[in-house]
Parts: structure tokens; C-alpha cells; sequence
């Protein structure tokens, strides 16, 4: 199986901060990790590859420094790193950056061969949209799936695949044709941490570095700013409630703790009480 992961490197979350005139993040002086939900589909990816055998390569756009997050998957196991990295590419929206990214996945079919599957994390830390993955197999015309908590069966020889899929209210159970595009979920699995000749092999191994022109993207215009659409007006933290949490005491002996925290509720909001019975009378 020839299988791409796209992954992202992103500024260490408890270190983060905003710049209050652009309202951007500030990535200068911020130590810089993997996106950690890009690491759970590395880890289904190489898993895939253990089972069926073929090559995992790992995709990510970014300045030059976001080589070290390739290096990084590679020494966890991957077979190819490629960094795209251009100024045409600065200040791109999730629009641009799937522009940019599908192209350089149509690049690496072209170079490497179709892919059976793409992967990405269900979302990344710095954005939080979850909209890169999906953006991605719009463009690509592939099949997707979000939110994956588990691969039950994969036949790449069928071209079939079956996931649990984390959904509102349950766990949906899909099958779906290769190839296809997969974000996974946080837990889905426990990644691993390398091996010793991997560790070395990253260290020397060539990163496959591309610019614009050398991923044959055919229209800059929709890269970076220029093709970003989107604008951040402003950027604020949540204001602190004033209002403390009331302490209700737990019910004496041969109490209903539950009736002494809803009585508390009810007292609090009069009104919640009567609307609740509204509602029940509805049905």
C-alpha cells in the first residue's frame, strides 16, 4: 500500500501567544511540536503498512524549519518526508492551504505513485477548524472519513475499507472503496516511538523539499494571503465569570443527595422549574 500522511508542525500550545495588532499567532521564540492528532493517523498509517507492507510518506507545508517535524516522523517509522515550503505560501487560510496541498499530493502521485490512502489529524491546535482534511479530498475528488476512532478491516486487493467513525449520539460503522481520505481521532491508537535504526536513518535521510514551482502548482493567486479569503477581526479571551459555584450539602442520612442538587437548581432559576414541566407536558 502506498499510503500519504499529511502532518503539520505547530506552535507548543502551552507556550502559544497572539500578536495584538494582526491578531495572528506568534510562532517566533514558541517551541514547535508535531500536531499531536497528526500523530495518531502516522500511527494507523504505519500500522497499515506493517500489515500489507508498501511505504508511508509524510507531507507537510510550512517554513524550512517545519523539516524537524518530518525528521521527527521519520524517525517514528515514516519512509519519505516532503516539505513544501515557499513565501508565496505565508498567511495562507485552510482554503489556500488545501489549494497548495492537493497539488503537492497530485505531485507526489506523479513522482511516487497513486495513493491508496491520504491521512490527516481530525483537526490541528493552532486553527482547531478540522476543515484542512476534508478541504483536501474535496479537491482531490476522494472519498473521506472523519472523525475515525478505529480501521476494523482494510483489503487492499478488494479496494475496501471499513472504519468506526465517532458520531453525534453513537459510533457509526462505514465501508468505503480506496482510495480515500481518513482523519483520525485523538486515543484511536498508541503511538509508538521508534526504533533505534529509524532514529539514524531520520537523522540522515534527505527531506524532499519543493517550492511552489517544483510542486507544479498551476495558479499562485490562490496561495497565501492573495488566496486566503478569510480574515481574523479579532482575537480575545473569554471573559472570567464572576459568579462562583454554589456548594450544595450532601444529603444526612437516608437523604436524596440528587433531590437537594436539583431543589438547589430550581431555587437558583425559578423559572427552569415550570418550563421543564411545559416541555413534559408537550409530549
Amino acid at each position: 500500500m502506498k499510503i500519504l500522511v499529511c502532518i503539520k508542525q505547530v506552535p507548543d500550545s502551552a507556550q502559544i501567544r497572539v500578536h495584538p495588532v494582526t491578531n495572528t499567532i506568534m510562532r517566533q521564540g514558541v517551541p514547535t511540536i508535531i500536531n499531536p492528532y497528526d500523530l495518531f493517523s502516522l500511527e494507523e498509517a504505519l500500522r497499515l503498512r506493517d500489515r500489507f507492507g508498501g511505504e508511508v510518506s509524510v507531507l507537510t507545508m510550512g517554513p524550512p524549519m517545519a523539516a524537524e517535524s518530518l525528521r521527527k516522523a521519520l524517525a517514528i517509522g515514516a519512509d519519505r518526508a516532503i516539505l513544501l515550503t515557499d513565501r508565496f505560501f505565508a498567511g495562507s487560510d485552510t482554503l489556500a492551504t488545501t489549494y497548495a496541498l492537493a497539488q503537492a499530493i497530485r505531485k507526489v502521485e506523479r513522482d511516487y505513485g497513486a495513493q491508496d490512502i491520504v491521512f490527516a489529524g481530525k483537526q490541528t491546535i493552532d486553527g482547531d477548524t478540522a476543515q484542512v482534511g476534508p478541504g483536501i479530498a474535496k479537491r482531490l475528488d476522494l472519498l473521506q472519513l472523519t472523525y475515525v476512532a478505529k480501521i476494523e478491516a482494510c483489503d487492499p486487493e478488494k479496494r475496501e475499507i471499513v472504519v468506526e467513525r465517532r458520531a453525534e449520539g453513537g459510533v457509526q460503522v462505514l465501508a468505503t472503496r480506496l482510495p480515500c481520505l481518513i482523519t483520525m481521532l485523538e486515543g484511536a491508537n498508541e503511538v509508538r516511538r521508534g526504533a533505534i535504526d529509524d532514529s539514524l536513518r531520520a537523522a540522515r535521510a534527505e527531506i524532499v523539499t519543493w517550492s511552489a514551482k517544483d510542486a507544479e502548482i498551476e495558479d499562485i493567486s490562490k496561495c497565501g494571503l492573495r488566496g486566503s479569503p478569510t480574515i481574523v477581526k479579532k482575537v480575545f479571551a473569554p471573559t472570567p465569570r464572576s459568579e462562583r459555584a454554589a456548594f450544595v450539602e450532601p444529603a444526612t442520612s437516608g437523604g436524596d443527595s440528587a433531590e437537594a442538587v436539583i431543589g438547589a437548581i430550581f431555587a437558583r432559576q425559578p423559572s427552569l422549574e415550570e418550563d421543564m414541566a411545559k416541555l413534559a407536558r408537550g409530549f
